[in-house]
């Protein structure tokens, strides 16, 4: 048995082997892309699209930029990134291809598929050449990676000099009590949400253990910077429900 073979990770709440870890991600995303779109609205109550505008005021895309945006599903930060920038291109690159075929089919819609590319990728392992991207974004994807140190590697990998990362994710409130109502509704509604809407309970109780999993603020914070990414910061979003955390390839 490999060294790969005998190291182990989280899947949710449960420890499996982290070869198996991406192809049981890829089966909940592929088994919810079709409502991936209306469960986020229905899960955060439409929040997530202010959280998504806050990532890009922060950003503030500019014209004739490049975009790599990991783990990017359907496109939705795509999309406003290049309606931000004015021109540019971005490329979503996800593991998941049903994901990427939903998102695909709404660029077509859009008139936006000249601006896009969609590539089946890993983000431990990116399938681009060093130095290619001004802006590396990774929305609600990261806590899903295997490792997700390396995850971050790549993205400084691949970025320009001068390139900027910009990591949003779910993360813990700092007052205990609040954090105790808010996993009182992730625990008990949004896998029952999952079942009324998506009809796959399983997979959006996966999602809800995968964000308590995850690194608080500051933990991440330490992992952006191990990268060798400068002027690290984040901010948080409705009290630390999410966090945005931004850091620059200098």
């Amino acid at each position: 048995m490999s060294e790969q073979e005998q190291r182990t990770t989280h899947f949710g709440f449960e420890t499996v082997p982290e070869s198996e870890k991406a192809g049981r991600v890829q089966g909940v995303f592929g088994s919810v892309a079709s409502k991936y779109d209306v469960m986020n609205d229905v899960m955060s109550m439409g929040i997530h699209r202010i959280w998504k505008d806050a990532m890009m005021d922060w950003l503030a895309p500019r014209p004739g930029q490049r975009l790599l945006d990991v783990a990017g599903g359907t496109g939705d930060i795509s999309f406003r990134f290049l309606a931000r920038a004015g021109e540019g291109h971005a490329t979503v690159c996800d593991l998941t291809e049903p994901m990427l075929v939903a998102g695909r089919q709404r660029a077509e819609a859009d008139n936006l598929a000249e601006s896009l590319d969609w590539v089946v990728g890993d983000a431990m392992a990116l399938p681009f050449a060093d130095n290619s991207f001004d802006v590396y974004t990774i929305s609600f994807g990261i806590r899903n990676v295997t490792r997700p140190q390396e995850a971050l590697n790549e993205a400084y990998r691949v970025l320009k000099p001068g390139g900027r990362l910009m990591v949003l994710e779910f993360s813990q409130l700092p007052n205990p009590a609040m954090q105790w109502a808010y996993d009182r509704y992730s625990f008990n509604v949004i896998p029952e949400m999952g079942k009324l809407i998506a009809d796959d309970r399983d997979s959006y109780q996966y999602l809800v253990e995968s964000i308590r999993k995850f690194p608080d603020q500051e933990t991440f914070l330490g992992m952006v910077r191990q990268a060798g990414f400068e002027n690290a910061k984040y901010r948080n979003l409705s009290l630390g429900i999410a966090a945005l955390h931004s850091g620059w390839k200098i």
